[in-house]
């Protein structure tokens, strides 16, 4: 453990001081954290190198398999879902073809290939943002490289930006059905797939700090809600075609940007409880002095030279 006091991503909100407005807030500030990594990746070109030089390749993979989806299973799965939602029913169409291009690269590519870059964009941007001591415990760090990006060496733990699982694959295909529900399918989709990549966005700052098991469901229990929102707009952008390795990077970026935010409030919490343990002390009280006896000349420096 980090023997800090954890703190909600809306440090003003307390109980029972407007719980729809507080919700309502972290609902919006946690759904933001997605965008605003876009425009944080985008605005580094530090950061450009790590999605061309690994990611661009399997996104240009990835539009092969969605051309193969929408040409082959696309129009199956519309005429079927017309039967059922009139209008509505490209909308539910898309999204399914979508989600099972997710699912086919996601279980090719992202757990084995993506991952280590995600750690790279995640530890980079932690650095840059002040918090290179979180850092450089876990991997090696060169300090006097140009750039966060080109600063990090080699991991000296396990660096997992998100567990793999095949049961991210499996929950995957057991929900694409939603989207034969009419209206509600979709979001429902979008919003349960979500949620769990939302609870995983924060891993690996939980293994920077050290965090165990109990640890960490703990925090997710008290930004469960932020996670949702968090989740369900990373997943939305997951589904859009060839960009969605991209969005995987500036997703991360956004994450490490909210887990620094919430390192700085930690920082001010500690700062705030360790000044009023401080203020409370009693002071010390100091035996009566003893007037030294007098001396012509004052002592000569202190030198650990033996004489």
């Amino acid at each position: 453990m980090d023997g800090t006091i954890p703190v909600s991503i809306d440090s003003g909100s307390r109980p029972g001081s407007r719980p729809r407005a507080s919700y309502a807030r972290r609902a919006a500030i946690g759904a933001s954290y997605p965008f605003r990594g876009i425009y944080y990746f985008v605005s580094i070109r530090e950061f450009w190198p790590l999605f061309v030089g690994r990611l661009l390749p399997l996104s240009l993979i990835s539009l092969v398999v969605y051309l193969v989806l929408f040409t082959f299973a696309f129009l199956p799965q519309y005429a079927f879902l017309a039967i059922f939602h009139g209008w509505g029913a490209w909308v539910n169409a898309v999204v399914l073809t979508l989600g099972e291009g997710l699912v086919i690269i996601q279980g090719l590519f992202e757990g084995f290939f993506v991952d280590e870059c995600r750690v790279d964009v995640f530890d980079a941007t932690m650095i840059k943002l002040g918090f290179q001591h979180l850092v450089s415990p876990h991997r090696l760090l060169f300090v006097d490289a140009p750039n966060a990006v080109k600063m990090l060496g080699k991991p000296t733990s396990p660096a997992i930006y998100q567990p793999w699982s095949i049961i991210q694959i499996v929950e995957l295909i057991v929900f694409l059905p939603l989207n034969l529900v009419p209206y509600v399918g979709t979001p429902a989709f979008i919003i349960i797939t979500g949620t769990r990549i939302g609870k995983l966005s924060h891993y690996r700052w939980f293994q920077l700090r050290g965090l165990s098991k109990n640890e960490q469901k703990r925090e997710i229990r008290g930004l469960t809600w932020d996670y949702v929102w968090f989740g369900t707009v990373a997943m939305f952008l997951e589904l859009i075609p060839i960009l969605s390795f991209f969005f995987l990077l500036t997703t991360t970026a956004g994450s490490a940007l909210w887990a620094a935010r919430m390192e700085e409030e930690r920082r001010r919490s500690r700062t705030v409880v360790e000044s009023h343990f401080t203020n409370a002390r009693p002071p010390s009280r100091s035996p009566p002095s003893r007037s030294p006896p007098s001396r012509s000349s004052p002592p000569p420096p202190y030198s650990d030279n033996a004489a």
